[in-house]
C-alpha cells in the first residue's frame, strides 16, 4: 500500500471510544488471562482480560491490564482483590470452555461468584488462596509484584505484574516442558465480539 493511501489519526483529537477501537482491532490476536481472585470476605471472582503477556522468565512474571471503569466504580473487582490479598491465579482459556469464560465478562455485583455463574469448577491452589479453574489446561499461581497505574482516567489502565509461584499443566499437554498447541487449543481475542483459534499456524526459522 502506498503512503498516499494511508489514513492518519491523532489520538489527542479523538474520543477515547474510537482510540480503543483502533487499538483492539490492530493489536491482534491477544491471549486471554482468565484471572481468579478472592476478596477479603472469601468471595470468589473470575474475570477474563485480553491485555495480557509475559514480562519476565527469570523470575517468571506475567502481566495483565485491568481497565478503569468508565462510570460507577473506581476499579474493577479483580484489581481490588489483588491489591487487598496480593494473590491471583492466571488460567489459560481453551476453546472448549470459551463460552463459559465469556459469561464471566459480564458486569455483576462484587458478591457474585463467577465460578457458579458460569458453571466452572474451582479447585484448590497450593500456595495461594484463590482457586484454580479445573477446566483450564494451564494454571499459574501468582503473587503480586507490583501494580503500575498507566492512567486513572476512564478506560485508562493498571498493569498487574505477578510472579508465578506454581505452574499446573494437564499431563497430556506438556512434554519436556514444551506445550503442545494442538492439545492446549488456546483461543485469542480480536476486536468486538470476535475471537480466534490457534489451530492455523506456520513456522519461520530465526536468522543467524
Amino acid at each position: 500500500m502506498s503512503q498516499d493511501r494511508m489514513l492518519t489519526f491523532d489520538p489527542q483529537n479523538m474520543v477515547p471510544k474510537d482510540v480503543y477501537k483502533l487499538l483492539i482491532g490492530a493489536v491482534v490476536p491477544r491471549p486471554i488471562a482468565f484471572v481468579s481472585t478472592l476478596d477479603l470476605n472469601n468471595v470468589r471472582n473470575l474475570a477474563p482480560f485480553s491485555f495480557f503477556t509475559v514480562a519476565s522468565s527469570n523470575p517468571p512474571v506475567v502481566v495483565f491490564c485491568t481497565s478503569v471503569p468508565s462510570a460507577g466504580r473506581a476499579m474493577k473487582d479483580t484489581l481490588r482483590n489483588v491489591l487487598d490479598t496480593r494473590e491471583f491465579v492466571l488460567n489459560i482459556v481453551s476453546e472448549d470452555f470459551a463460552e463459559k469464560m465469556n459469561e464471566c465478562s459480564a458486569t455483576v455485583a462484587p458478591e457474585v461468584d463467577e465460578f457458579r455463574l458460569a458453571g466452572l469448577t474451582p479447585i484448590p491452589s497450593e500456595l495461594v488462596k484463590p482457586d484454580r479453574v479445573a477446566e483450564s489446561r494451564v494454571q499459574m499461581e501468582c503473587r503480586l509484584v507490583q501494580v503500575v497505574t498507566v492512567s486513572d482516567k476512564p478506560n485508562g489502565g493498571n498493569l498487574v505484574l505477578g510472579e508465578v509461584l506454581r505452574f499446573h499443566l494437564a499431563e497430556d499437554v506438556v512434554n519436556n516442558f514444551y506445550i503442545d498447541p494442538d492439545k492446549l487449543r488456546a483461543i485469542g481475542r480480536m476486536a468486538g465480539i470476535t475471537y480466534c483459534r490457534t489451530t492455523d499456524r506456520f513456522e519461520l526459522k530465526r536468522p543467524g
